[in-house]
């Protein structure tokens, strides 16, 4: 048997890091003393002044000062509903793309994309994606569907009992469902699917969320609808979670790719083949030609779905407006399409998941705010159209990505606009 490798790499690295004092001593548990930080959730500038003060031996003045500086001190309170034990706040770059036409049902007009990144090419390229897409005279979005899954799971002493379960959620459903928006003003309850596993019931529920993305919502929610559960169901159970690990709650899973979780959008637009060739450096039959290939490698490697870099554009317009940022795991889930109609290209992505909100969450927080204004889709009623601003940003960076590979310049802009400049 031959070792791989960068197998016998590692561990010649390993060595020569640590041939200066006996491993098995380096590894072994450390009983040292040691003070745990006080949890802090309602911040103030004497309880940020005390976490820094713990870190003097690592930060210096200056790196306080950068975090905690004077606009963020102004007001520590404001951050205490999303975050606990505040020390400051983090300045990302914020780079603008635009004007992006939108010819949606709920998104319509010319938007101005921000978008937090520290990827140097990224805003660039998706820029010259909205630029060609607008030239093109829009992107067409459509909401499909919407529905935030949790899923909680029930464990029960066999299948038998499984079963019996099963058949009480079914014929009590309407009481679950009291019971569950009864937390909640704006979420509802539209779809409950028992999944059994021998001893094992996954419930799978699903609601809506108005304009808020809803994960606090929905949890909250099936935590009434679970205790609703023991109150009143014969059925002994033996032990039950919240979250069965069923839902593809901020990670990548088929049932979201297959049903959705979040906003589910399409978006598309027709480029002519005189704007792909001006304005991309590049041909509809060579963009194709590339396309066919990396599908091909998304099938091979096991992806779900087929895409370029859907994770690329929604980071940057997650962070910048205040979504969950960890719901890119995903929010990222999707299929991009390039086929020819006569000598123009069509280009459509469809995404079964994007998780965002106009309301809640950080959508509230100052600089987050700002880029929900800056597309005039902060408050109420706008949450709808801010998934097919997503869906459309993605579109844009699918575009330019494809042009540039399709066109050998892929790394040359890399080169100029992340290393060289």
């Amino acid at each position: 048997m031959t070792i791989p490798s960068h197998v016998q790499e590692m561990l010649r690295r390993v060595r020569a890091r640590f041939q200066s004092e006996p491993l098995e001593q380096r590894m072994l548990p450390s009983d040292e003393e040691f003070t745990t930080l006080r949890p802090v959730r309602q911040a103030s500038a004497a309880s940020v002044a005390r976490y820094w003060a713990r870190l003097t031996g690592t930060a210096s003045a200056a790196d306080q000062a950068v975090l905690a500086d004077p606009d963020t001190m102004a007001a520590p309170e404001v951050y205490s509903a999303n975050i606990e034990n505040f020390i400051g706040t983090v300045k990302l770059p914020v780079g603008i793309i635009g004007p992006m036409r939108v010819n949606g049902l709920n998104a319509k007009g010319d938007f101005h994309v921000p978008m937090a990144t520290t990827e140097a090419a990224l805003v660039a390229s998706y820029a010259r994606g909205a630029y060609v897409a607008t030239k093109a005279g829009g992107i067409s979005t459509a909401l499909l569907y919407e529905g935030v899954i949790r899923s909680p799971a029930f464990v029960f002493g066999g299948l038998f009992d499984a079963g019996r379960f099963v058949e009480w959620v079914v014929c009590h459903i309407e009481e679950l469902k009291r019971a569950a928006e009864a937390t909640t003003r704006h979420g509802k309850l539209t779809a409950l699917e028992p999944i059994i596993d021998n001893d094992v019931v996954f419930l799978i529920c699903r609601y809506s969320t108005g304009d808020a993305a809803g994960q606090n919502m929905v949890t909250i929610a099936t935590n009434a609808l679970c205790e609703a559960i023991l109150a009143d169901c014969p059925v002994k159970v033996r032990a039950w979670y919240i979250e069965g690990n069923f839902s593809g709650d901020k990670k990548a899973s088929f049932l979201g790719m297959i049903t959705g979780r979040g906003r589910k959008i399409s978006a598309s637009v027709t480029l002519p083949g005189s704007v792909v060739e001006k304005h991309l450096g590049t041909s509809v039959q060579a963009m194709l030609d590339y396309g066919r290939v990396a599908n091909l490698g998304a099938h091979l490697s096991g992806q779900i779905g087929a895409q370029a870099h859907f994770a690329n554009g929604l980071a940057a317009l997650y962070l910048a407006t205040g979504q969950d940022a960890a719901c890119v795991a995903e929010s990222a889930v999707g299929i991009t399409r390039m086929e020819p109609r006569g000598e123009d290209l069509f280009v459509s992505v469809t995404m079964p998941n994007i998780l965002v909100g106009s309301v809640g969450g950080g959508t509230g927080l100052p600089s987050q705010s700002a880029g929900l204004n800056i597309l005039g889709l902060k408050g109420a009623g706008k949450a709808a159209a801010l998934a097919e601003v997503a869906a459309a940003t993605c579109l844009c960076g699918e575009i330019s990505i494809v042009a540039a590979i399709a066109a050998g310049d892929f790394t040359r802009a890399h080169e100029n606009l992340a290393r060289h400049r």
